[in-house]
Formats: C-alpha cells, sequence, structure tokens
C-alpha cells in the first residue's frame, strides 16, 4: 500500500466535520506528537481511510463509509484543533482544542458525546430501517 499525506484526505475531513481541517493540529494519544493533519500519513487502501502518526505509527484516525455513512473512530487522537480555533469547545472555553478525543468529541455544534456515540452519529443505517 502506498501512503499519502493528511492532504489526501481534505474532501472526507470536510464532509465529516463540515469545515476544511487539513491544516488543524493533532496530538498523538500514544507519542505526544502535535502537527497538522496535513502531515499525517494516510492509507486509502484499507477497507477504510487509515490515518497514522508520522512520529510513531500508531493509528490515529479511521474513516469507513457504509451506505452512504462515515464512521469515524478517532481514539488515537488526544486532541484536534481546527485552525484558528474557529469552533467553540463543548467546555465554551476558546484556545482549548475544540475535539477532545480521548474523553469526549464535541461537534462543530458544540455537542459532546462519547466516543462510541461519534462512532453512530450520521444518518441511520438503511438495512436497520
Amino acid at each position: 500500500m502506498d501512503a499519502v499525506d493528511g492532504n489526501a484526505i481534505g474532501g472526507l475531513l470536510i464532509d465529516v466535520f463540515g469545515a476544511e481541517m487539513t491544516a488543524a493540529s493533532s496530538t498523538c494519544v500514544t507519542c505526544g506528537a502535535t502537527r497538522p493533519v496535513a502531515e499525517l500519513v494516510v492509507y486509502r487502501q484499507a477497507p477504510g481511510t487509515v490515518v497514522r502518526c508520522r512520529t510513531c505509527g500508531s493509528v490515529l484516525m479511521v474513516f469507513v463509509t457504509r451506505h452512504g455513512v462515515t464512521g469515524v473512530d478517532l481514539s488515537g487522537l488526544a486532541s484536534l484543533s481546527p485552525p484558528g480555533s474557529a469552533f467553540i469547545p463543548a467546555d465554551g472555553i476558546q484556545g482549548r482544542p475544540a475535539y477532545q478525543t480521548s474523553t469526549q468529541i464535541g461537534n462543530r455544534e458544540g455537542i459532546s458525546m462519547s466516543p462510541e456515540q461519534s462512532m453512530s452519529a450520521g444518518q441511520p443505517d438503511q438495512e436497520s430501517m
């Protein structure tokens, strides 16, 4: 599998977060390395899109789309802060990361979700209807 950089998933990130996120600051929960999403290592030929830390190789994000719904796992991130911090974090304090993925995920509307809830966010699967 050939790796590409985080710029390759710019459109996917806009679909998921509703904003341009390749310049967002990401922090690896394993090694603590902080870098822009654009500099992360992306593999697109897996069953989903896998994003890894450039420093230690840990999985930071996984995106899987099925029946038009994208499931997102951000458990490898300690934080994900949009560029310019245009979003207000769930706790309402500007300057802190808008997405605290180690304990909660705040979406762009400021609604807090647990990591389990974030995996099922989106429209219901057509098969379950």
